[in-house]
């Protein structure tokens, strides 16, 4: 991979998480506060909806994380190696989290019928994006596996 494209998306990554952190630490507790204030009868939602929140945030900047970690074994030219397994792992169960805290959400959402049906299918929506995509960071780990073995057979043969 050309090093200024490395160089563009981790720029790109950088920024996302910064983004990401102001919105955990601003505008989420911001929503909470205006939503608990307009809908007094379901303040009690606003701290596990802040948490919720944050925390699923917080999932998707580990994700970042680790492309940003792939990024750099790429660059060095290691990316076939056990680490950059972990970093798949990482992201293949923060994905997984991911998708089980917004369905827990949206469960407790539900039952306090604090939800109207377009945000259920938004979530419901949300779950299946994020499991299908943790099946597809499933597949390309079992390619970075392949080509793995396939590099390794053939430093063996050169």
């Amino acid at each position: 991979m050309q090093p200024r494209v490395t160089a563009v998306l981790k720029t790109l990554i950088a920024v996302l998480i910064l983004l990401l952190l102001v919105a955990q630490t601003a505008m989420i507790p911001g929503v909470a506060a205006v939503t608990a204030q307009q809908n007094p009868d379901l303040a009690y939602l606003r701290i596990p909806g802040i948490i919720g929140g944050v925390l699923f945030l917080a999932l998707v900047q580990i994700v970042l994380l680790c492309i940003w970690k792939l990024l750099s074994l790429v660059r060095g030219d290691q990316i076939f190696s056990a680490r950059a397994f972990r970093y798949v792992d990482i992201i293949i169960g923060s994905m997984v989290a991911a998708a089980v805290l917004l369905g827990g959400s949206l469960a407790v959402i539900y039952a306090a019928r604090a939800v109207n049906p377009g945000i259920l299918l938004l979530g419901v929506l949300g779950m299946v994006v994020g499991i299908a995509l943790a099946l597809l960071v499933v597949v390309l780990r079992g390619l970075l596996r392949k080509a793995l073995q396939l590099e390794q057979d053939m430093s063996e043969v050169v």
